[in-house]
């Protein structure tokens, strides 16, 4: 009996040595925050600030990861196939959660259905900005320019299937003009001949043109989203001058594999929430022309994901642009 009793107090001091099934240690190593571009512009600098921030949050660093290459699918996919434990996560934008599905004749993961999604980060408007020689000073006076020159006016892009390049599309085709797509490899190019003034006219990023209409090298139209920029508030919309329901941007969300476990999902989410309300933080997006989310819960930006997804569908199917 006395062995029995000696055993049994044995057994009862060695219980707090045995792992707790229910007990959740995440994150118990550094997190990978995968960019699916390469070093430098945008996305790269916002999520590298987002990843700086959250040791502090999670208790463990997050490290970055470019895997660039096809326009971010790469990364993309590369993410969907990792183990969903939320230790791999994706920096996504509207290329590779949304476009891309229509415009490349295949991709191996589903945007709607291989991330399980964390948080909307933001969007960042597009501007319509022309060269100073287009006899047009504002978006009115730019339509009826074009409908009485059709075919004269030209618009850079940073390459076919891009948010430069749809824009226009959108545009053409809810102002009822025709004007003439030049694709570019990459924005730099595109914004050299505009400058030059060997094309009209882009559909290019606020951060990017911000410089140009400060100095006067650009003049600036009207900015591409439903609301103005915070950035270029006295520049009105698109909208605002005759063109109704014309938005366009490109957004920028952070999602995981699909089947990561929800109260990760909800502690990652918790975490970059945090992250962005920081005023560090939010007067660096801010001075890089992004505004904030409508909704930073993990389910609108799923919503928002497959409405993207129809959205650029069609407009995709418009422009006629399809890539390998």
């Amino acid at each position: 009996m006395r062995l029995l009793n000696t055993l049994l107090v044995a057994c009862i001091a060695a219980l707090p040595l045995l792992p707790v099934a229910h007990a959740d240690s995440f994150p118990d190593k550094p997190i990978m925050l995968v960019i699916p571009f390469p070093p430098g512009g945008p996305t790269d600098t916002m999520a590298r600030t987002l990843a700086g921030e959250m040791k502090d949050r999670l208790g463990q660093p997050m490290i970055v990861e470019n895997r660039a290459g096809a326009g971010g699918n790469i990364g993309a996919e590369y993410v969907s196939r990792a183990a969903p434990d939320g230790q791999t996560l994706l920096f996504g934008t509207s290329g590779p959660l949304a476009i891309n599905s229509s415009l490349y004749r295949k991709i191996n993961y589903d945007p709607a259905k291989s991330f399980a999604p964390i948080i909307q980060v933001g969007h960042l408007p597009n501007i319509l900005v022309v060269n100073p020689s287009v006899p047009a000073n504002n978006v009115k006076e730019l339509i009826a320019y074009a409908k009485a020159h059709p075919g004269k006016l030209s618009y850079a892009s940073s390459g076919n299937g891009a948010s430069s390049h749809l824009a226009g599309v959108m545009f053409n085709s809810m102002a009822g003009v025709d004007l003439q797509h030049i694709p570019y490899k990459g924005t730099g190019p595109a914004l050299t001949d505009l400058l030059g003034g060997q094309v009209s006219m882009s559909f290019t990023d606020v951060l990017t043109a911000m410089p140009y209409i400060k100095s006067g090298k650009l003049r600036a139209l009207g900015v591409t989203t439903a609301a103005r920029s915070q950035a270029l508030p006295n520049v009105p919309t698109v909208a605002e001058q005759g063109v109704p329901g014309y938005d366009v941007s490109v957004f920028f969300g952070i999602v995981a594999p699909a089947g990561t476990p929800p109260d990760r999902i909800a502690r990652l989410n918790k975490a970059f929430i945090e992250v962005l309300a920081t005023p560090k933080v939010k007067q660096l997006f801010a001075s890089q022309g992004l505004e904030p989310a409508p909704s930073n819960a993990p389910d609108q930006l799923g919503k928002f994901i497959s409405l993207q997804m129809t959205k650029w569908a069609g407009v995709v199917k418009q422009s006629g642009a399809q890539l390998d």
